[in-house]
């Protein structure tokens, strides 16, 4: 089974930016990889999806309402790699950050009740005010 390792997390006060990164074991194939977040005492809540690999409908984005127009997924297939850029972070962005795959290609019900196969052990993000 594929193996997702985070990297990237760390501290920076608000309005600054980080890049997480997902690192997939071996090649993922199409299938849909997802953000998830989760703070202290809070539920996991989604933050954004990417349908990865090549071909039609590869490199959709969507993204949940409170990150869109500050965050972008990306994918670099070469590296086996998912990208979750960060700009003008607010100290509720602060969460440990996940990333996860989704054995298919659909992305299915990733809001509000997200399906994913496989998960990474999580980076934390922590924004200063």
């Amino acid at each position: 089974q594929v193996q997702l390792v985070e990297s990237g997390g760390g501290s920076v006060q608000a309005g600054g930016s980080l890049r997480l990164s997902c690192v997939a074991s071996s090649t993922l194939g199409r299938v849909c990889m997802g953000w998830f977040r989760q703070a202290p005492g809070k539920k996991r809540e989604a933050v954004g999806v990417i349908r990865v690999g090549s071909g039609p409908g590869s490199d959709l984005t969507d993204y949940v309402e409170s990150v869109k127009g500050r965050f972008t997924i990306s994918q670099d297939n070469a590296k086996n790699t998912v990208y979750l850029q960060m700009e003008s972070l607010k100290p509720e962005d602060s969460a440990m950050y996940y990333c996860a795959a989704r054995g298919s290609a659909l992305c299915g019900s990733w809001i509000v009740a997200p399906d994913f196969d496989t998960w990474g052990q999580g980076t934390q993000v922590t924004v200063s005010s």
